[in-house]
């Protein structure tokens, strides 16, 4: 039974990803011709081309090796975390990611009580969306995440992945302070279907989406703006140009140049999670910091 080097299948997993002998050799600290030759050595293992070349990318063959390179890497990240939990120790480093609004509203902090008990625990944040903090957390490039997904479109994680939910994070309808509507307890979803509408990518607010539930037309037709982020959203809402469907935690408090109203037929809501391996044993310091995130989650959103 022939046998795989994991040091070769991580080269294999380089080149792919870097779609480039080279940047692969620069980034595993190797010369082009040894990167070059462990690949034929794997190719040579399994009797099958595992690359074309031009442009660089795996066949099917390659495809199955790389999964394999997958599960020893998150098999050794899971086993790295068990043995951290079992020294148990209160120094070192925790690697965090979060999603944008989470990264401005909850994570400052919760960090900030967090250094209070764990003076001594580096963490380290990086701001990414759902997918790709459910891929990092699974190669073991990040110990915890802060995640979403809605409640119409739902984001199922790797199985090697416990995901905790945090809160229910409402979908509000967000309008200019002087708007028609603005007066009103909650708002129907169809009465906003002739405004002129804003959206942004990683708030998965399709308009089309929003037309099919509110069971009424006209929302395709009258997207006149896409924004990058929640701080566009909000300026361009806030001068009177366009309304919105943000999560209740995406808002600043005290804004006082646009309203949220709840929002009924439908209502919509976004879930927060805290996203890990699926560990038995995982450090004090990673408990406290999933607990201390969790906590003020819940309390934004009260």
């Amino acid at each position: 039974m022939q046998t795989f080097d994991p040091r070769l299948l991580a080269t294999l997993e380089a080149v792919v990803r870097h779609g480039s002998f080279a940047a692969a050799a620069q980034e595993l600290g190797y010369s082009c011709p040894a990167v070059s030759q462990q690949v034929a050595e794997l190719e040579r293992r399994a009797g099958l081309r595992l690359l074309e070349r031009r442009p660089v990318r795996a066949t099917r063959a390659g495809r199955i090796l790389l999964e394999a390179e997958q599960g020893v890497r998150t098999a050794l990240a899971a086993a790295s975390l068990e043995l951290r939990a079992v020294r148990a120790g209160t120094a070192g480093r925790i690697r965090l990611g979060a999603f944008a609004s989470a990264s401005t509203g909850i994570v400052p902090r919760a960090l900030a009580q967090f250094q209070t008990v764990f003076p001594d625990v580096q963490v380290s944040l990086v701001q990414l969306e759902p997918g790709p903090s459910y891929t990092r957390v699974n190669r073991g490039d990040l110990d915890l995440a802060l995640a979403y997904d809605y409640d119409f479109i739902p984001l199922v994680p790797p199985r090697t992945l416990r995901r905790t939910l945090v809160v229910r994070d409402p979908v509000v309808a967000v309008l200019p302070a002087d708007h028609i509507l603005a007066s009103r307890e909650a708002i129907d979803l169809a009465s906003l279907a002739a405004e002129t509408w804003i959206a942004a990518p990683e708030a998965a607010l399709r308009l089309d989406l929003l037309a099919q539930m509110a069971k009424s037309a006209g929302f395709a037709a009258q997207m006149e703006y896409e924004g990058d982020d929640f701080n566009t959203i909000l300026g361009f809402v806030a001068a009177g140009l366009c309304v919105a469907l943000l999560p209740r935690l995406a808002l600043p408090r005290g804004a006082t140049d646009v309203v949220a109203k709840p929002l009924v037929n439908p209502c919509l809501n976004r879930f927060v999670y805290t996203v890990r391996l699926d560990t038995r044993h995982r450090p004090r310091a990673i408990d406290m910091l999933e607990r201390l995130l969790t906590e003020e989650a819940q309390e934004a959103v009260e």
